[in-house]
């Protein structure tokens, strides 16, 4: 090829007009010159190329030849490729957030409105009230799912493994997603082990990956289907199926399933909802557990099936005894409840919550101020937010620990910083409980019996 034009090398019309227009302007501008082409060899299909064309000089100044280094570009064009794909799908999700996060406020805020202006308050209460709780869980689900990917991409999950049955875990799978599906008006079949197939794992975490499979099941089903939930033991492992018979999966998408905000069908009048991460949460905390995922489907309309094959535990588990109940006595033990948090609406409600069950209880706003009110008020039990300006809430217990006068009171961290390391910090702090917010209120009157029984 030494001494030949690309033209003589029979290379395309195009790519020579690009070589020759590169070539000239290092010629005419005695300056640097390059381009980027794609080439189809017979041995690695097309590739793509860049070319850099540097002019040479000879004793005179003048541009004598071009020196020309090319470089072989497929994989960082495959990888730009890539980046530009994600990118669209991160602008993507970001409206679906959007979109995802105003579904449940506009029934939350018009049954504000009813309550607040409804001649007969009880009456919509009644009907109001529950869409309202509903529409919150929803909300409450969304900003979860964006914790805990969060918390996956820092390596801040640890996984709290104990001995547990399956059949246990897809109970309470079940109970979790359970008003989905039969809002939908789906029927669902279950097919387990009559026996118990133990588990090494951490329970929370692997009803998050099943509950999150069957509520995938329900929504992207029109209303009145059908969802299998079975399992089958195997020697060392349980191989789990949910199987419905929803919109299905193309197959060029079912590599994708499980990859950060994919979604397989964004059309405006779809049923489903969510943000497109929860199939790449459950492949993670799958993964966490030692196990495996996949999908199946037939195509579009014709259902999909999500596999999930789960290490079993060797030992045999011992059922631990059932925890004592809490008495009626230290439920409704009356305590005196100071609330800080500098969020004014939060405080007074919480405060509003714990005098409806009989407790005494008092706001404050600020680090100082809890400090003021904790000496004249003689709190039993703190709810306390971490995030407060200027003392923040580990400064505040670490004061109130130190004052004989309340170092007695039992210190709940009430705060929305939730990963491992938080509960862990809190701790250490000498909070004797962490709860996140948006707390549930069953939750507030668990934490206090445990804290006045002890």
């Amino acid at each position: 090829t030494l001494g030949k034009t690309h033209r003589q090398l029979d290379v395309p019309a195009k790519l020579c007009d690009q070589w020759e227009k590169a070539i000239r302007y290092v010629f005419d501008h005695a300056a640097d010159s390059s381009l980027e082409f794609s080439r189809d060899s017979p041995h690695d299909g097309w590739r793509d190329f860049s070319c850099r064309l540097v002019p040479e000089f000879n004793e005179r100044g003048q541009v004598d030849s071009a020196l020309g280094v090319t470089h072989d570009i497929t994989n960082r064009r495959a990888y730009e490729q890539r980046l530009l794909e994600q990118d669209l799908r991160k602008d993507e999700f970001l409206a679906t957030l959007a979109h995802e996060l105003r579904n449940p406020l506009a029934p939350i805020r018009t049954g504000l409105q009813l309550l607040k202006f409804a001649p007969r308050a009880e009456d919509v209460a009644a009907r109001t009230l529950p869409v309202m709780e509903r529409q919150l869980g929803q909300l409450v689900r969304l900003v979860d799912d964006l914790l805990d990917v969060s918390r996956i991409r820092s390596g801040k999950i640890v996984l709290k493994r104990e001995r547990l049955s399956f059949q246990d875990i897809a109970a309470a799978a079940l109970e979790a997603s359970r008003p989905v599906i039969d809002a939908a008006g789906h029927t669902l079949t279950i097919d387990w082990p009559n026996d118990a197939v133990w588990l090494d794992a951490d329970p929370t975490r692997l009803t998050q990956i099943f509950s999150n499979l069957l509520t995938n099941s329900a929504k992207y089903m029109q209303a009145g289907g059908r969802i299998t939930f079975s399992a089958r033991q195997h020697a060392d492992s349980i191989v789990v199926s949910v199987r419905d018979i929803g919109m299905g999966i193309p197959a060029d998408m079912l590599a994708l399933v499980f990859d950060m905000f994919t979604q397989i069908n964004r059309t405006l009048d779809r049923a489903q909802g969510g943000l497109g991460i929860g199939l790449s949460l459950v492949k993670t905390l799958v993964e966490m557990h030692g196990g495996s995922v996949r999908a199946t489907s037939g195509g579009i309309d014709l259902g999909s099936t999500f596999i999930v094959v789960l290490p079993t535990s060797l030992a045999l588990a011992v059922e631990p005894p059932a925890p004592a109940p809490v008495s009626a006595a230290s439920r409704s033990a009356k305590q005196r409840i100071l609330v800080v948090d500098d969020n004014i609406d939060a405080a007074e409600t919480m405060v509003m919550l714990l005098d409806l069950s009989g407790h005494d209880a008092r706001a404050a706003f600020g680090g100082q101020e809890a400090l003021d009110v904790a000496m004249m008020f003689q709190p039993e039990v703190v709810f306390l937010d971490i995030g407060l300006p200027g003392m923040n809430g580990y400064e505040v217990a670490r004061r109130l620990l130190a004052n004989p006068s309340t170092a007695s009171a039992k210190l709940i961290a009430l705060t929305g910083w939730g990963t491992e390391e938080d509960i862990r910090k809190s701790k250490i702090a000498g909070f004797h409980a962490h709860l996140t917010k948006p707390v549930d209120p069953n939750a507030v009157d668990a934490i206090l019996a445990k804290l006045i029984t002890a």
